[in-house]
């Protein structure tokens, strides 16, 4: 079937098995590597990408659902090499040991941050929840995204997310 979406800023028109998961379309078709494939489950949040401004588990949703709307991966959050204030929160707070689930950590703070644009290190805890790192204590993590939060207020900037994709 064919399918069209928007990923990164980029139209797409695209023939698809009905059946292909999000995460598979954007990995083997789009060659994007960020949503990486953890558990198939929905059960890490490695795959996690926005959809439409909000964070979703790409191995939940079928490419053929994503028709007509705009995804987003890690790749598209830093065009022309300028990193969007959560990654340079992440680099900066040493966020990430092995990486495997930094691009999903990064993605649902995002959203997080869209949704409540100053949160208490709870809510990061509670909004992360869905996301599993296995290497770390997440304290660098909640750091990152609490440090990415002051610098968004202070900057006009992907304060929303949905901004980074235009």
């Amino acid at each position: 079937m064919e399918v069209k979406l928007t990923v990164n800023g980029e139209p797409r028109s695209d023939d698809v098995e009905p059946r292909l998961l999000l995460v598979h379309y954007l990995r083997e078709v789009c060659g994007l590597r960020a949503a990486n494939v953890g558990c198939d489950t929905t059960s890490c949040g490695a795959c996690t990408v926005l959809l439409n401004g909000e964070s979703v588990k790409s191995c939940t949703v079928l490419t053929a659902q994503a028709a007509g709307q705009d995804v987003v991966t890690a790749e598209g959050l830093a065009p022309g090499g300028e990193l969007h204030p959560v990654q340079q929160a992440f680099r900066a707070e040493h966020g990430l040991q092995c990486g495997f689930c930094t691009p999903g950590m990064v993605m649902a703070a995002i959203s997080l941050l869209a949704e409540n644009p100053s949160p208490t290190e709870r809510q990061v805890r509670e909004g992360l929840e869905g996301n599993l790192c296995r290497c770390t204590g997440y304290h660098n993590i909640v750091r990152a995204v609490l440090a990415a939060a002051a610098t968004q207020a202070s900057t006009p900037r992907a304060s929303t997310g949905a901004e980074v994709t235009a």
